[in-house]
């Protein structure tokens, strides 16, 4: 069947009832029918009439988030991701009987900043090496003069969102950076070996966060898992899938797939939402290439999310208590995208003492969504502004999620409210607690 045929199918499966409306976190910004799922459905649906690609819905595909929280409430059970997808790819690539690629429909401005985003944030050793002159701003005190100031805003849009959502610099952020160089090839298991499992480094999360690649490696060590490290490992594609990248996605799919099969390894933990759910996504991606659609599907039937993984393991170190009340963020790509909501609040609440709360409007994203908060800041800054209130109206001390793009997005937001909550990983929350230590997190800079 054509590309052209299977989107037919899927797009036809919507009912137009409106279901998705007020789930859509674009249509609750500006209430346009084009800027809600139904809306892009008929887009593509003319499109693949025969329709031009347009500037005007070349837009309207951009300001998707991607966040499919609209699958998560439409009764119909219309795969929208597969649609937004293709449709991102018009935008990006030329494919046989489809819309030749809408660069031409893009500002040179817009060019130069998607082809600078994705020659550095897929490849963790240039994200490294631009991450010196960011620290050195930070301990001179450059970089706060600049978020606060509109230059680099005026000079481009991506660099005064890069501005606002770096990370700070902290000294367990150094520690940890300093150990993640050092992770092992094998962390082995404690006590009994119950699993051999593999774990997924990541781009953001090595670069940014590698105290919680070291969080992760212990807790499952402690859980009685071999941890096998691939140090051949590279981006798991997620960022360029996700943008319609797909050639890109491709191949950075089977070098993943080809160094997990030389890992040996039963499963496939990842502590990434988006990586995780992109991972899972791999037989379709690969599904036109005979000669790795089977090996796709076999990595993909072994892709883990850590709370999906621990909590179809079970149990097996003891817990000690953590005197915290936290809440937890469903990060879209673990909550919407892979339908893992309970797990990662079942394994919280059988921690002793940790108070769990409830942030209210849970499921609506906040706004980073992979690289949205960079190309399209001014919706992803009002949505991390909402979800910065509703954090702080759940009145908890500490936030919990499990996506690198959600703790910077929601630390930013906070920041720019003047608001020191600690933004804390999953895995560092279980950390402290199979350790006994006091409960980790990342005080939002101000």
């Amino acid at each position: 069947m054509q590309d052209a045929d299977r989107l037919r199918e899927v797009a036809n499966d919507c009912v137009h009832c409106g279901f998705c409306l007020p789930a859509c976190p674009t249509y609750q910004l500006w209430a346009e029918e084009m800027d809600s799922p139904r809306g892009r459905i008929y887009l593509v649906n003319q499109i693949l009439d025969g329709a031009e690609l347009t500037p005007a819905a070349v837009q309207h595909f951009d300001r998707c988030l991607g966040c499919m929280a609209c699958m998560t409430a439409c009764p119909s059970g219309v795969q929208y991701d597969q649609l937004i997808e293709a449709a991102r790819v018009w935008t990006e690539e030329a494919r046989p009987a489809l819309p030749a690629p809408a660069d031409g429909n893009r500002t040179v401005r817009d060019r130069a900043a998607r082809a600078a985003i994705f020659a550095l944030f897929p490849y963790p050793r240039r994200l490294r090496a631009m991450t010196r002159p960011l620290r050195a701003a930070q301990r001179t005190g450059l970089d706060r003069r600049l978020a606060r100031s509109s230059l680099p805003g005026r000079l481009s849009p991506v660099l005064g969102a890069a501005v606002r959502l770096a990370p700070p610099s902290s000294a367990a952020g150094r520690r940890g950076a300093a150990g993640a160089g050092r992770l092992p090839d094998r962390v082995a298991a404690r006590g009994p070996r119950r699993a051999v499992v593999g774990m997924l480094t990541g781009c953001v999360q090595s670069v940014f966060f590698p105290q919680v690649n070291a969080a992760t490696a212990r807790v499952l060590a402690l859980e009685g898992c071999d941890v096998i490290i691939p140090r051949a490992q590279g981006c798991c594609g997620a960022l360029s899938l996700h943008s319609g990248r797909e050639a890109e996605a491709m191949a950075f799919a089977r070098r993943t797939i080809e160094t997990f099969e030389r890992a040996g390894v039963d499963t496939i933990v990842v502590n990434s939402a988006g990586c995780g759910s992109a991972m899972k996504e791999y037989e379709r991606l690969l599904s036109g290439d005979p000669d790795w659609t089977g090996r796709a599907a076999a990595l993909s039937g072994r892709v883990r999310d850590l709370s999906e993984f621990l909590a179809e393991l079970g149990p097996a170190a003891p817990r000690h208590p953590l005197p915290v009340t936290a809440a937890y963020h469903d990060a879209c790509h673990l909550g919407h995208a892979q339908r893992i909501t309970r797990q990662p609040r079942e394994l919280l609440r059988g921690i002793p003492d940790l108070t769990m709360v409830e942030l209210p409007d849970a499921g609506t994203c906040c706004g980073s969504a992979g690289v949205y908060n960079l190309l399209q800041p001014e919706a992803a800054s009002e949505l991390g502004v909402r979800k910065a209130q509703a954090v702080l109206a759940a009145g908890a001390p500490l936030l919990i999620s499990a996506n690198p793009g959600c703790s910077l997005q929601i630390a930013a937001a906070l920041a720019d409210r003047g608001e020191r909550i600690a933004v804390a990983h999953i895995a560092e929350i279980l950390d402290a607690s199979l350790r006994g230590l006091l409960p980790p997190g990342r005080p939002a800079a101000g």
